[in-house]
C-alpha cells in the first residue's frame, strides 16, 4: 500500500511539473502570437464541423467556451478548477427544484450559496481552494437533501451552516499547513495561484518604475544642477526618439555608455542608479539594477584570466548597468612598463560594450584629469564612451544641507549655534579648495558620525541621567572636535582667522608703524570692495600683488603672512598659507625647465600667498648676453600673476634700490606689482621691545641692568648705521638667544659645584649674560 501511495504521489508531481512546463512555454509566447493561436483553433473547429455537416453556431459557442476555459486554466489554474466546481453545483439546480418544488426559494438560495463559498475558499490560502469549495458545497447539498421533507427554510440554514463549518475546518488546516511550510514553499504556493514567473537567480520581481518617478528621485538629490540638466536632456532625447519611431520616422539609437567625471563623494554612483531606472522605465533595460566594479573585479592574476573575469562581471550586469569606478586604474603605467593585464580588460570591455550595447549600459567614472588621459589611451574608448557627465564640487551650503539630511535620517539634531559654526567651517574648507580631498558628501557623512560620537562621549562623561534632548543634540563643541579630527591629516590646517584676529596679530608686532597703517588701509579697501560687490555696486579691480621693500629682518615675511590671513578672512584666498621662495626655486638648469619649475611653484602656492625674497636676483646682470633663465622665470611669473589673480597673491621682496632696478627691467612688473609697502629700519627702542617680546614668548625675562645694556647696544649699532647689515629684528633675536645660552652655561656650571638655583634664576637673563653675548656676536 505504501508503494502504491508513493507511486500516486510521484505521478501527481510529474503531472504537475508537466503542466507547469506547458504554462512556462505558453507565457514565453508574445501576446499577439497567443491570440493568433486561439483564432486558428476556433477556425479549425468550425472547418471540421462544416466538413462533417454539423451546426456551426453550436460549435462556435462550445469552442469559445472551451478556449476561455483553457486560457483561464493557463493563467489561473486553481480558479479554473473552482469554475468546474461551480458548473457542477449549478447543474444540480433541477434536482434542487424537484426536492423543493415551487414556490419555494430554497433552490435559488442554494445556488447563490456558491458566491460566499467560492470567495471564502480563495481567501483561505495554503490549502487548495477548489477542494475547499467542493467539500463545503457537497456538505451543504447533502444536508439540504436530507432535510427536504421539512417545510420552510430550515434546510437552507442548515446548508449554509454546514458550508461555514467546512470552510472553518479548512481554515484551521491552512494555518497548520502554513506553519509547517518553509518560506521557499510559501513562495511556490503563491506562484501557483497566478501566472508563472520565469525561473531566474535574480530578484523574484522587478519593481514598477515610471520615468517621472526616476526623474523625481534625481531632483530630490542635493545640488548637482548641471548633472540633473544633462540627465533630463538624455531622458528627453530618449522620449523624442520613441515618438519619432511611433510616427514611422527613423529614430537614432539612444546613448548607451557614459563617462562620469568628478571628484569623489559627488553622487556619481547615486546618479548611475537613477540613470538605470530611467532606461528601465523606457523599456531600454531589462532591470533597473547597477553592478559596481573596480580594477580588481576585472583584472586576473595571469594573462587570459582577465578576459574571463571581465566577461563574468559583464554577464552579471547584463540587462542593467555596469558602473566601474576609478576606471583609469585599468591602465597602470606606474612602473614604466605597459599594463598588459589592464589592456586585456579594456579590450574585453570594449568588445562587450559593442556586442551587448542593446542589453547593457557601461559607466566609467573617476577624476576628470585621470579619466581624460585614460580615454585617450585607446581610440575605442573615446568613440564608444562619447557622452561625458561632469559632477561639480558641492558648495558650502549644499554640504550643510547634506549634513542636515544625514542627521535627520539618524534621528539627530543640531543646535542653531552649531549650524552657524558648521557652515563657517564648510566655507573655510571650500575657500581652501580642500572639499574634493576631503570627499564632498562622504566628508559630510563622516562628520555626522564623528560629531555624534563626540556628543556621546561628552554626554556619558558628564555623568548623571541625560535627557532625551542631550542624547540627540549635537553642539558646537562636538562639531568643532569632529571637524578638527577629520582635517588633522592636512598638515598645518587651522581655521581661517577673522579679519580682526589677523589685524590684531599685525598690531602686536613691534614698530613698523607706517607698514601697519598701510596694511590696515589695504584691509579696509578690500572690505569695502566686498561690501560693494555684495550689493551689486560697481567694484574696481583690487590690487592682488605687492612689493615689499626694506632692509632684511624688518618683518617682511611676517607681514606677508598677515596679508595672507587678511585676504583669507575676507574670502579672497582659499587659505592663509605662505609659500616662500628664492631664485633657485624658480630657475631651472636649462631653457624650458625654468617655466616648468616656476609653474610648479605657483601651483603649490595657489589659494594662498607666494613670497619671493630677494626677487631682483631673478635678473642677474652679471651674465653676458643677459640672464635668459631669469627672464623666462619672470615672464612665466607675470603670466600666472594675471591668469590666477583671483586665486593667488604674489609678494616680491628685497632691498629698495635693487627692487627699483628689478621692476624697471620689465614694464609688466611695474604694472602688475604697483602696490608698494616700505619697511623702515627698527629704532633702538623697537629692537629692545622685540628682544623683550621674544624673551616673554620663551618664558624668560631680562633684569633691569640687562635691559639697560640692551638699550645701549641697540643705540650704538643704530647710530653707527650697522643695524641693517646686522639684520634688524634678526639681530635682536640672535642677541636674545645667545644671552639665554650664556645664562644656561653659567647656571650649569654652578649646578656642577653643588649649588642650587631658584626658579627666578633659571628664567632671568643678567647684564653679564648680555655683555658676553655681545662679545661673542662681535667676534671678540
Amino acid at each position: 500500500m505504501q508503494e502504491s501511495s508513493r507511486t500516486r504521489t510521484a505521478g501527481r508531481a510529474a503531472m504537475r511539473d508537466l503542466f507547469e512546463q506547458v504554462r512556462q512555454r505558453y507565457f514565453r509566447l508574445p501576446p499577439a502570437v497567443r491570440r493568433v493561436l486561439f483564432v486558428v483553433v476556433l477556425v479549425a473547429a468550425l472547418g471540421v464541423t462544416a466538413a462533417l455537416g454539423g451546426r456551426l453556431d453550436t460549435t462556435f459557442v462550445l469552442t469559445v467556451i472551451v478556449l476561455c476555459f483553457v486560457a483561464l486554466t493557463l493563467h489561473f489554474p486553481r480558479a479554473a478548477a473552482t469554475s468546474l466546481v461551480i458548473a457542477g453545483w449549478l447543474a444540480l439546480h433541477p434536482l434542487f427544484t424537484l426536492a423543493f418544488p415551487p414556490p419555494s426559494m430554497v433552490p435559488t438560495l442554494l445556488v447563490l450559496l456558491t458566491v460566499p463559498v467560492v470567495a471564502a475558499a480563495h481567501l483561505i490560502r495554503w490549502v487548495t481552494p477548489w477542494v475547499s469549495a467542493l467539500l463545503a458545497l457537497v456538505a451543504a447539498g447533502a444536508l439540504a437533501a436530507a432535510l427536504s421533507f421539512i417545510p420552510g427554510t430550515l434546510a437552507v440554514w442548515v446548508a449554509y451552516g454546514a458550508a461555514a463549518a467546512v470552510l472553518g475546518y479548512r481554515y484551521l488546516l491552512a494555518r497548520k499547513a502554513r506553519s509547517e511550510m518553509s518560506a521557499e514553499e510559501q513562495v511556490r504556493v503563491r506562484a501557483r495561484e497566478g501566472r508563472p514567473e520565469p525561473q531566474s537567480d535574480k530578484q523574484p520581481a522587478l519593481p514598477q518604475i515610471s520615468v517621472e518617478e526616476a526623474l523625481a528621485e534625481l531632483d530630490s538629490m542635493i545640488g548637482l544642477a548641471p548633472v540633473k540638466e544633462q540627465v533630463r536632456s538624455i531622458a528627453a532625447s530618449i522620449e523624442a526618439s520613441r515618438l519619432r519611431a511611433e510616427a514611422g520616422y527613423t529614430a537614432g539609437r539612444p546613448t548607451r555608455h557614459f563617462v562620469f567625471l568628478g571628484p569623489p563623494g559627488t553622487g556619481k554612483t547615486s546618479v548611475a542608479r537613477t540613470l538605470a531606472k530611467i532606461f528601465y522605465a523606457f523599456g531600454l533595460l531589462e532591470t533597473p539594477y547597477v553592478v559596481e566594479g573596480q580594477r580588481a573585479d576585472l583584472v586576473g592574476e595571469f594573462l587570459g584570466a582577465t578576459a574571463i573575469k571581465t566577461n563574468e562581471l559583464v554577464d552579471k550586469a547584463l540587462g542593467g548597468v555596469l558602473f566601474i569606478d576609478e576606471a583609469y586604474g585599468l591602465v597602470n603605467s606606474g612602473d614604466g612598463q605597459p599594463d598588459r593585464f589592464g589592456a586585456e580588460a579594456v579590450q574585453t570591455l570594449l568588445k562587450r560594450a559593442e556586442d551587448d550595447r542593446d542589453r547593457l549600459i557601461i559607466i566609467l567614472a573617476g577624476y576628470e584629469q585621470e579619466m581624460t588621459s585614460f580615454l585617450s589611451s585607446n581610440p575605442g574608448l573615446a568613440s564608444r564612451f562619447a557622452t561625458r557627465v561632469r559632477f561639480p564640487t558641492y558648495s558650502a551650503d549644499e554640504l550643510a544641507e547634506i549634513t542636515a539630511l544625514l542627521q535627520r535620517r539618524r534621528g539627530d539634531a543640531m543646535g542653531p549655534e552649531a549650524k552657524v559654526k558648521l557652515l563657517t567651517r564648510f566655507e573655510d574648507v571650500h575657500r581652501r579648495e580642500l572639499v574634493d580631498e576631503l570627499g564632498n558628501a562622504r566628508f559630510a557623512r563622516s562628520l555626522v558620525e564623528a560629531a555624534a560620537q563626540a556628543r556621546d562621549v561628552r554626554v556619558v562623561g558628564a555623568g548623571g541621567t541625560p535627557t532625551t534632548e542631550d542624547l540627540v543634540t549635537t553642539t558646537t563643541a562636538d562639531v568643532t572636535k569632529a571637524f578638527d579630527e577629520l582635517t588633522a591629516r592636512f598638515r598645518g590646517y587651522v581655521a581661517t582667522p577673522t579679519l580682526e584676529e589677523a589685524l590684531a596679530d599685525l598690531d602686536r608686532m613691534a614698530g613698523l608703524a607706517p607698514v601697519k597703517r598701510q596694511v590696515h588701509a589695504i584691509a579696509a579697501q578690500l572690505q569695502v570692495a566686498r561690501m560693494r560687490q555684495e550689493r551689486g555696486l560697481p567694484t574696481p579691480a583690487q590690487t592682488r600683488h605687492f612689493v615689499f621693500v626694506g632692509p632684511p629682518g624688518t618683518g617682511k615675511t611676517t607681514v606677508a603672512r598677515v596679508v595672507g590671513r587678511v585676504f583669507a578672512a575676507l574670502g579672497l584666498l582659499a587659505r592663509p598659507d605662505v609659500v616662500e621662495a628664492h631664485r633657485a626655486d624658480l630657475v631651472g638648469q636649462h631653457l624650458g625647465a625654468t617655466a616648468i619649475k616656476t609653474n610648479e611653484l605657483v601651483d603649490r602656492a595657489l589659494g594662498g600667498v607666494l613670497f619671493i625674497d630677494e626677487a631682483y636676483s631673478l635678473v642677474n646682470p652679471g651674465y653676458s648676453g643677459g640672464d635668459a633663465f631669469g627672464a623666462e622665470a619672470v615672464q612665466t611669473l607675470l603670466k600666472r600673476a594675471e591668469d590666477d589673480r583671483d586665486r593667488l597673491v604674489i609678494v616680491l621682496a628685497g632691498y629698495q634700490r635693487e627692487m627699483d632696478a628689478f621692476l624697471a627691467t620689465n614694464p609688466g612688473l611695474a604694472s602688475r606689482f604697483s602696490q608698494r609697502v616700505t619697511f623702515p629700519s627698527y629704532s633702538p627702542a623697537e629692537l629692545s621691545e622685540i628682544a623683550v617680546l621674544l624673551a616673554e614668548e620663551a618664558g624668560d625675562r631680562f633684569d633691569d641692568d640687562a635691559l639697560n645694556d640692551l638699550d645701549e647696544v641697540f643705540a650704538w649699532v643704530c647710530d653707527e648705521r650697522l643695524i641693517d647689515g646686522l639684520g634688524n629684528g634678526r639681530f635682536a633675536r640672535s642677541l636674545f638667544e645667545r644671552a639665554a645660552m650664556r645664562r644656561d652655561v653659567r647656571l650649569a656650571a654652578l649646578a656642577s659645584t653643588g649649588e642650587s638655583t631658584s626658579s627666578a634664576e633659571l628664567t632671568t637673563i643678567t647684564s653679564d649674560d648680555v655683555r658676553t653675548a655681545v662679545d661673542e656676536l662681535s667676534g671678540r
